[in-house]
């Protein structure tokens, strides 16, 4: 369900695109859109403007966003100007928004995804936040919102409005701002108007600076941001920091073997270690590993930068190893690189940024294995294996199972990694079979 495929859509965003002044101005000094994610993983776009006379919202958005019920819009703004610290703030509060607005008197909500961004795309200006509908319009939601936003002094505030509709069957968002020694009030009504959909999901500009990092320093800043209020971050900077900066690979092959959990991977692996008289590495390395629950709590960015440094450490571990004998590794940076992208751009599969994309390129300065294969099973094939079996899971990895929306994202980002790409390898036949099909490819690939 999407706003826009309208006539007057593109003339309206056209009109987004200069600054404004009026109750949303005071709030935000960008015009700003919305992407809301609905149930079936489809996205709704709308803006808000006070120049659109004649604009009907969708009715099927108009039934989320306004009457019966209230629907609530929270956004979380970065400090302008603050660069990798301000992203990992407003990550961490982000984060902890979610978590508060799951428990007490929300719990009776109904919580949605809301990306705001500027119209036109391009990096920088994006805010995660979430839609808060409340169905029964109950005065003692907005004050849990008030006092939530009191319980976060740090600047900038979240940003919250509410939506509502009148007998013309117009919606409209009423943005609340604290004036400090006044207290909440509201600073008007803006009119909700459709926007087309954008060409690109609005999250993929900013994918580089928030989760696909395309090279160590990025990913480096991220951890640096950190080191206040994560000890560990510093241990891992200062192993990172023991690796040259440019590693080049011996004159022996270096294999990775992806996968989804429950696909094969460590049997594999181990099995073409062996059969090759191959070094196994895995990433991230053991040096860091013990680290791993520590960055699985923390929001996209910071996990992902932990485990993208993981792989500069690893290309060190692969560059000394390769001199020497054949190196198999578990897991790298497309492993990296699709959960970031399948969870950061909200929607379903055809969200995802399209094959051929920047985004699925190899990082400039990571030493490049000579293949990548990627295991697959079937889905049913997946949880056969994992029933049973008490793994230890990342939260990524335990959504693969809840979510068989996320999952595809996940699989379909690794089929368009580019440069490498990724040999498909079906892993659904014996042991024996599969480990076959493994050495015949490699010996097809890497002579």
């Amino acid at each position: 369900m999407v706003f826009g495929r309208r006539p007057r859509a593109p003339l309206l965003l056209a009109r987004f695109s200069g600054l404004r002044r009026g109750a949303c101005g005071r709030a935000m000094a960008v015009p700003r859109c919305f992407a809301l994610e609905l149930p079936g993983c489809t996205l709704a776009h709308f803006a808000v403007g006070d120049e659109a006379p004649d604009a009907r919202p969708d009715p099927g958005v108009a039934a989320l966003l306004g009457p019966p019920g209230r629907s609530y819009s929270l956004s979380v703004p970065e400090a302008e100007g603050a660069g990798c610290a301000a992203r990992v703030r407003a990550a961490r509060l982000h984060q902890r928004l979610l978590h508060q607005l799951r428990r007490g008197p929300f719990r009776r909500c109904q919580l949605r995804r809301l990306l705001c961004y500027r119209p036109g795309g391009g990096a920088g200006g994006l805010q995660h936040g979430f839609l808060l509908r409340d169905p029964c319009d109950s005065p003692d939601t907005r004050s849990a919102l008030l006092a939530l936003l009191d319980s976060c002094p740090e600047a900038p505030r979240p940003s919250l409005a509410e939506f509502s509709g009148d007998p013309l069957c117009r919606l409209w968002q009423l943005p609340w701002e604290r004036r400090d020694g006044q207290g909440w009030r509201q600073l008007g009504r803006e009119r909700v108007v459709p926007v087309p959909e954008p060409a690109l999901h609005p999250v993929v500009p900013d994918l580089p600076s928030f989760g696909v990092f395309p090279h160590r320093e990025a990913a480096r800043a991220v951890l640096e941001a950190c080191t206040s209020f994560i000890p560990e971050a510093r241990a891992v900077l200062d192993l990172v920091d023991q690796c040259p900066e440019q590693v080049q690979k011996g004159k022996f092959p270096v294999i990775v073997i992806e996968g989804l959990d429950a696909t094969g991977k460590t049997t594999v692996t181990q099995s073409v270690s062996d059969s090759l008289k191959a070094v196994l590495l895995k990433s991230p390395p053991s040096c860091i590993s013990q680290w791993r629950k520590v960055f699985d709590d923390e929001p996209t960015i910071i996990r992902r930068a932990f485990y993208s440094l993981g792989n500069y450490i690893v290309a060190s571990e692969i560059a000394k190893e390769s001199t020497k004998s054949p190196v198999i590794v578990d897991r790298y940076w497309h492993s990296t690189a699709t959960y970031a992208i399948a969870t950061e751009v909200s929607g379903g599969l055809q969200h995802l940024p399209p094959a051929h994309h920047p985004i699925y390129q190899w990082p400039r300065d990571l030493l490049k294995p000579d293949l990548v294969l990627l295991l697959t099973v079937s889905p049913e094939e997946r949880m056969q294996r994992i029933e049973g079996r008490g793994m230890e899971r990342t939260k990524e990895e335990a959504e693969l199972e809840a979510n068989g929306i996320f999952r595809q994202k996940v699989e379909v980002s690794y089929q368009r990694m580019e440069n490498p790409g990724c040999h498909m390898v079906d892993a659904s036949p014996s042991r024996e079979k599969v480990l076959q099909m493994v050495l015949s490819e490699i010996q097809n690939n890497c002579n």
